[in-house]
């Protein structure tokens, strides 16, 4: 089969009759290249399926044009390449950027509580070359009229993971420490908020969630989230057991890369300073 390197970086009809009108372009359409984009491969089933969901949103949104196909990959993938589910989902996100972010990106000047509370830092990268983020639990408060605020520090922390990926790496890898949480630290609806975030508009960037020492307590606010979470981001989530956790960071992730709180050698560093 032929590769082809490609370079490039990391309100009108349904989509069933703008379906029917582009039968013409898929009708006898066989892919026979793999596209390689920054060393990440779109198989032949996904060129077909992005051509489809390009031709039916740029109708809709003409700013989708500016969208590369490792983005529109990624929201067909997680909706298992159906392509009127991601063009809704795509729709969804891209009238999200421009209401939520309008100048493209989240600065430091509008999240300085959430920065104060030193709670997130980013650094290493686990064997297969995804970035680490870490979040200590017990760092973080509901603040009163805190949660716009905490939505974009939220945003500002996957567009800093986002920004990091190496050619060939589209997703990273969180560890929650939970050590020292409690009732005061409780806050289901910046939780809720967060994975909703992750989930609707940065689909298929999330590797894996670890979730070290879980208190008890912890499990009870668990059981209120949990039906928020979405089967495929579920499959990422491991509550990992004390007893193993030195193994299970050592199986994900090199000494060289884990911070020295985990018997590794990196110190923490804060997510602003990343």
């Amino acid at each position: 089969m032929e590769e082809v390197k490609v370079n490039g970086c990391d309100g009108g009809s349904s989509l069933e009759d703008s379906n029917k009108d582009l039968a013409y372009v898929t009708k006898g359409l066989e892919a026979k290249a793999q596209v390689i984009v920054n060393d990440v491969i779109i198989n032949e089933t996904e060129l077909t399926k992005i051509r489809l969901l390009r031709a039916f949103v740029e109708t809709q949104d003409p700013s989708s044009k500016e969208e590369d196909d490792l983005t529109i990959t990624r929201f067909l993938r997680a909706r298992d390449l159906d392509v009127e589910k991601a063009s809704t989902m795509f729709l969804k996100y891209l009238k999200w950027r421009r209401s939520f972010v309008p100048n493209g990106s989240i600065s430091i000047s509008e999240i300085p509580n959430d920065l104060a509370d030193d709670k997130v830092f980013v650094q290493g990268c686990n064997k297969i070359g995804q970035p680490i983020f870490i979040v200590f639990g017990a760092k973080h408060f509901q603040k009163k009229d805190g949660l716009h605020e905490f939505k974009r520090f939220v945003v500002y922390l996957l567009d800093k993971l986002c920004a990091s990926m190496p050619p060939g790496q589209e997703k990273f890898v969180g560890i929650i420490e939970l050590k020292g949480w409690s009732y005061s630290n409780s806050d289901v609806r910046g939780y809720i908020s967060a994975l909703s975030i992750l989930q609707d508009y940065y689909p298929e960037r999330l590797g894996k969630l670890l979730i070290l020492h879980a208190p008890y307590i912890f499990m009870r606010v668990w059981k209120i989230v949990y039906p928020f979470i979405d089967n495929k981001t579920r499959k990422k989530i491991v509550f990992v057991e004390s007893n193993k956790l030195k193994s299970t960071l050592q199986e994900e992730i090199d000494e060289s890369q884990l911070p020295e709180i985990y018997g590794g050698q990196l110190q923490l560093i804060p997510i602003q300073d990343s």
